[in-house]
């Protein structure tokens, strides 16, 4: 029987076995300075493989700043946190497949890294400006490991986490850089390998911005800088009205991605191009080249004589696109015409039938088809006319815009800078339309709200308890709207970070003492539920956090029925052989049980035996 670790896994661990797998005489081990045996990196043997290697004060490209390499070492450190249910916040918290969740964004994301290992299509971010009022969150490197967990998710007395990173700020751009790269180093492996990235911005970031996503995304997974309107109106008192925002995009399928996203919907003025004056049998067409510039190929270059008489050959450097005999049998066809009278210069007619179904995406978003500020500010004053709860949300348009073009109708986006919640917004008003089962994961840190603001007068504390409440809203009127969409998922599961179930002597039982550690009768915090720990072990175990969960009772005692009987799991108190038998023969894929629940030694000692017998593919793990 395994015992569950309970703590994400260490980055740099999993990235020495991959080196291992490409150059297994580069990794050995060493010992640390406790004595303990761990793998480490061969330079000397490395260099050999790898040939040229530049190092030192070597000049080099690169792009840096102070404190960069403590944010590659904090993407990477493992944390001991969970996550804990909150069903009293949640809507149909049985049954959605959606998830909010409350936490520092980089703890909450590294929880995240195992279980949705390259299973997000798409994340949308719109992380602070940095304009010189914007928050920036306060990661601070010069903690001990010790420390950083401590304080992990945590707040001082007056709740705060942020910190302004105002303009005076010697660090004003350090700050910013330092709080993004390990956010979007970890995002990266959540992203699914044909999925793409959505960064807003301004110009106070975006040239470091850039540089970052293309260490961390790659230079040839870039895609795009599409350059929003988000405002349509003019500001007198600028030397240039600003008038965008800018909008990074990634993809990990790199030029593939065109390959991969949906075109957009024709709209009325793509399609008013095409008309059917002669009753063509196969409908709506439009005049198109019939010459093409280049090489001249031999068979390409002839002369026609046209039905007025004339004779035409190709301009000087191009030729037609077919063979004569081919343009002949398409003009018996009908599908070429000398002119809308017959007398003219020949054409080709471009049926909508056969041309590309949709557009594909311009660069340039304009203000009718993406939205702009006024209209997120709209929209959420629709939804809260009881107070302006929140200074910037951005439009549904957009986000809507966002998913139609990156996503399928099953896949899973995440805004891990949720806000007010635009993107679930988006995402269940595009599933009503569609029919689509796209599920969304939003991130947000409970930052609380000025006491002087309309929110904290209205009784929104943070940010939090607004997009909760905003998504509840949206459901409603979507719901509402539709009532086609019968199976519409307008729910959420709410789930807060918190440090982890686990009492310390389970993580360092080298650290107590004897006498201690037997007095101890438990290894769970007391204030714990069962369900609390139930979550932890669905991240231990890769279980998505959004899987069906059902409460039953097996020989008397409470059973977790976890994604259809893939994981069972119980932790009462007294659990006995014939519980664990009865759980053994519905053969799950994993079996989770406290040591603690256990009626005697004997259970501990016939577990295994039970379920070699009954089960024996079944996973065993207790904690």
């Amino acid at each position: 029987m395994d015992k569950l670790m309970m703590h994400t896994t260490d980055s740099v661990n999993a990235n020495l076995e991959r080196l291992a797998a490409l150059f297994p005489n580069c990794v050995t081990e060493t010992t640390d300075e406790q004595g303990n045996v761990r793998l480490a990196v061969d330079y000397d043997k490395l260099r050999v493989e790898l040939g040229e290697v530049v190092e030192g004060n070597e000049e080099r490209y690169q792009f840096t700043w102070p404190g960069k390499r403590d944010a590659m070492r904090l993407a990477n450190s493992p944390i001991a946190a969970a996550l804990r249910p909150v069903r009293e916040d949640s809507v149909d918290f049985d049954t959605t497949q959606n998830l909010y969740i409350e936490g520092d964004n980089l703890d909450v994301l590294k929880l995240l890294r195992e279980t949705y290992l390259g299973k997000v299509k798409m994340i949308y971010i719109d992380p602070p400006y940095n304009t010189g009022n914007d928050f920036v969150y306060e990661d601070d490197f010069s903690q001990t490991s010790e420390d950083y967990l401590a304080n992990s998710g945590q707040y001082d007395e007056q709740g705060n986490r942020l910190v302004v990173n105002t303009e005076s700020n010697g660090r004003f751009h350090t700050d910013w850089l330092n709080m993004i790269y390990p956010r979007l180093k970890v995002a990266r492996d959540i992203l699914a390998d044909d999925g793409s990235i959505f960064i807003t911005l301004d110009d106070h970031e975006y040239s470091n911005a850039k540089k970052i996503c293309d260490e961390i995304f790659g230079v040839n997974n870039f895609v795009a800088t599409i350059i929003w309107e988000n405002f349509y109106g003019r500001s007198n008192a600028a030397a240039i009205s600003p008038a965008h925002n800018y909008i990074l995009l990634y993809s990990k399928a790199g030029e593939n991605w065109k390959l991969i996203r949906n075109l957009l919907p024709r709209d009325e003025k793509s399609l008013s191009s095409y008309k059917n004056p002669d009753d063509d049998p196969k409908g709506p067409w439009r005049l198109g080249p019939i010459f093409a510039s280049g090489e001249r190929h031999e068979g390409l270059m002839y002369t026609i004589q046209t039905p007025n008489g004339d004779l035409i050959s190709p301009p000087k450097g191009s030729h037609w696109r077919m063979l004569e005999s081919e343009f002949w049998k398409r003009v018996s066809e009908g599908s070429i015409v000398f002119g809308m009278d017959g007398k003219g210069a020949p054409a080709t007619k471009l049926y909508l039938s056969e041309v590309q179904q949709g557009l594909v995406p311009r660069s340039i978003w304009l203000h009718d088809e993406a939205g702009h500020t006024q209209d997120g500010k709209r929209e959420l004053m629709s939804m809260f006319p009881e107070a302006s709860v929140f200074d910037t949300p951005k439009p549904v348009k957009l986000i809507h815009l966002i998913t139609k073009i990156a996503c399928n109708k099953d896949d899973i986006i995440l805004d891990f800078f949720s806000g007010s919640a635009t993107t679930a917004h988006a995402v269940m008003q595009l599933n009503a339309e569609d029919g689509g089962n796209r599920k969304f994961i939003m991130v947000q840190l409970p930052e609380v709200t000025d006491e002087k603001s309309e929110a904290r007068k209205a009784g929104y504390v943070n940010i939090c308890e607004i997009g909760k409440e905003r998504i509840r809203r949206a459901g409603k009127k979507i719901k509402a709207e539709h009532p086609e969409a019968k199976d519409l998922d307008i729910g959420f599961r709410v789930l807060r970070l918190d440090s982890s179930n686990m009492e310390d002597v389970y993580y360092t039982p080298d650290k107590f003492e004897a006498a201690n550690l037997f007095t101890m009768t438990d290894n769970v915090k007391s204030d714990r539920s069962e369900e609390d720990l139930l979550f932890q072990v669905m991240l231990e175990l890769d279980v998505p956090l959004s899987a069906t969960i059902k409460c039953e009772q097996i020989a008397g005692k409470k059973v977790f029925v976890v994604a259809d009987g893939h994981l069972i799991a119980t932790f009462d108190r007294e659990v006995n052989e014939t519980t664990v038998t009865e759980i053994a023969k519905q053969k799950p894929n994993f079996f989770v049980m406290r040591d603690a629940s256990a009626a005697n030694d004997n259970v501990l000692d016939n577990f295994e035996q039970i379920f070699k017998h009954y089960s024996p593919d079944t996973i065993c793990k207790i904690l």
